[in-house]
């Protein structure tokens, strides 16, 4: 079973990838698979964030 990635794995993950592209560690073939992975980073980052601001909402309706 894989287990969930979590936010600051993934966070820290996008800027080790980006920390790489700014100092041209990256050959060209790396380049577009590394911008893929950051896509895919972003994203799931940008989903949790919303997910948690959600859940907070949520929480905070029920409180009042």
């Amino acid at each position: 079973m894989k287990q969930e990635q979590k936010y600051e794995e993934a966070f820290a993950q996008l800027q080790d990838i980006v920390r790489k592209m700014e100092n041209d560690e990256y050959s060209i073939d790396e380049i577009a698979v590394q911008l893929k992975e950051a896509q895919r980073l972003i994203k799931f980052c940008k989903d949790k964030l919303t997910k948690t601001e959600e859940e907070i909402s949520k929480v905070q309706a029920e409180r009042e």
